[in-house]
C-alpha cells in the first residue's frame, strides 16, 4: 500500500475520523415494472436530459433490470424503441412485480401477464349508447341493419365500454401486432375472449356491437388495463348495465322517444335515480343524423370510482367519482329504432 494511503488510514484510526463509505451498487432485478402513470424515463438519474422525451405509459409493464439501491428511489427499465432503451424511472411511478409473475419468457401469454400485472384501477368511465341514435350515423353495420323496434336496444341503453382511467389508459401490455390490427379495424381477427356461454349470451344482447366484434376491440383496448380477465371484466360491465337499465334513467328515455331532451334534464333524472349529485358525474354526447341534420343523443358517459366487485353498488360508484364539469351536448332527440 502506498505510503500516503497508509498515513491517511493511520490518521483516520488515530483521531476517530470516518472515511467515506463506498458507493452502493445497483441491485439486479428479475421482473417487471408496471407503471401507474406517465413519468419521465431518463438515461441517467443524476444528469438532466431525456432524449426523445420518453415517458412511461399508465398500465404498461416494462422489463425491470435493476434498482439504484436496496431501498430504491429509481428502477432501471427497458423501454423498447427508445434510444437508449435502458431508462431510469422513479419508484413512485408504479410497482415492481418480481419472480414468476413478472418474468418474461416463462411461457405465459401476453394476456396472462396482463392479468397478473395490470393494476386494478379504481376510476372508470361507463360509456353507454342510445343505439337508435348511433345507428342513424352507421346504418350499414350489421347491428344497425338488423335493429327493430322489438329488440332490446331499441328501448334500453347498450354497452359501449368500461374504460379504466385516467384517459389514455389503453392497450396495457398488448402486443404491438394486436394493437395495429385493432387500430386498423380488423376486429374479427382479434383473439376470441373465451367467455362463458351465459356471459356471452347476455353480452350480445346488451352490446349489440358484438355483432361487429366490438367486444373484442373493447377488451384489447380498454379491458386489458382492467387488471383481470375478460370474463370478469364483462361480468362487471354487465352488472353495471343491469343496474342502469333497471333505473328511472332508462324509463325516462323510453318514455320520451322522438322528443328533444336537454343535458340538464338527463342529469336531473340521474339525481332522482341515484341520489343528488349523481348527475354531475354524467356527460352527454350527441350525433348528427346525416340524412336530415337532426341532433340526436348518441352516448352517455358516467364517471365511477371504487372497486368493481360483485357487490358494488352503481350509486355508490357514481358518488365516489369526481364531477365531470361540463355536461357535454346541451340537447338532442331521443331517437326511435329504425332509420328516419
Amino acid at each position: 500500500m502506498p505510503a500516503l494511503r497508509l498515513t491517511t488510514l493511520f490518521l483516520a484510526l488515530a483521531f476517530g475520523l470516518v472515511l467515506p463509505a463506498p458507493a452502493r451498487a445497483e441491485v439486479a432485478l428479475d421482473g417487471r415494472f408496471v407503471a401507474d402513470r406517465a413519468c419521465p424515463a431518463t438515461p441517467s438519474i443524476r444528469k438532466r436530459g431525456n432524449p426523445g422525451n420518453v415517458r412511461t405509459r399508465a398500465g404498461q409493464a416494462y422489463a425491470a433490470l435493476a434498482a439504484n439501491r436496496a431501498d430504491p428511489t429509481h428502477y432501471l427499465v427497458l423501454v423498447p424503441g427508445a434510444a437508449p432503451e435502458r431508462r431510469w424511472v422513479r419508484a413512485g411511478c408504479g410497482r415492481l412485480v418480481q419472480g414468476e409473475a413478472g418474468r418474461r419468457g416463462d411461457g405465459t401469454t401476453a394476456t396472462a401477464r396482463t392479468r397478473a400485472q395490470a393494476p386494478r384501477r379504481t376510476r372508470h368511465v361507463l360509456a353507454v349508447n342510445w343505439q337508435p341514435g348511433f345507428c342513424e350515423t352507421r346504418p350499414s353495420v350489421r347491428e344497425c341493419r338488423t335493429q327493430t323496434a322489438e329488440r332490446f336496444d331499441a328501448v334500453h341503453f347498450s354497452l359501449h365500454g368500461l374504460w379504466p382511467q385516467p384517459p389514455g389508459t389503453v392497450y396495457c401490455d398488448v402486443p404491438a401486432a394486436l394493437v395495429e390490427r385493432d387500430k386498423a379495424g380488423a376486429w374479427k381477427s382479434l383473439p376470441e375472449l373465451g367467455l362463458e356461454t351465459k356471459t356471452l349470451r347476455e353480452l350480445v344482447t346488451v352490446m349489440p356491437g358484438a355483432a361487429s366484434y366490438l367486444h373484442r376491440h373493447e377488451w384489447i383496448k380498454h379491458g386489458a388495463c382492467y387488471g383481470g380477465d375478460a370474463e370478469t371484466y364483462y361480468r362487471r360491465s354487465l352488472a353495471l348495465m343491469r343496474a342502469l337499465n333497471a333505473s328511472k334513467v332508462r324509463a325516462f328515455f323510453a318514455a320520451r322517444i322522438g322528443k328533444t331532451v336537454t343535458a340538464g334534464e338527463i342529469r336531473r333524472v340521474f339525481d332522482t335515480a341515484f341520489g343528488k349529485g349523481a348527475g354531475k358525474r354524467v356527460r352527454v354526447a350527441c350525433v348528427d343524423d346525416p340524412s336530415n341534420g337532426r341532433r340526436l343523443i348518441g352516448e352517455i358517459t358516467v364517471a365511477l370510482s371504487g372497486a368493481l366487485g360483485p357487490a358494488a353498488d352503481l350509486a355508490d360508484l357514481i358518488h365516489a367519482a369526481r364531477p365531470t364539469g361540463k355536461s357535454g351536448c346541451p340537447k338532442g332527440i331521443i331517437d326511435a329504432a329504425g332509420l328516419q
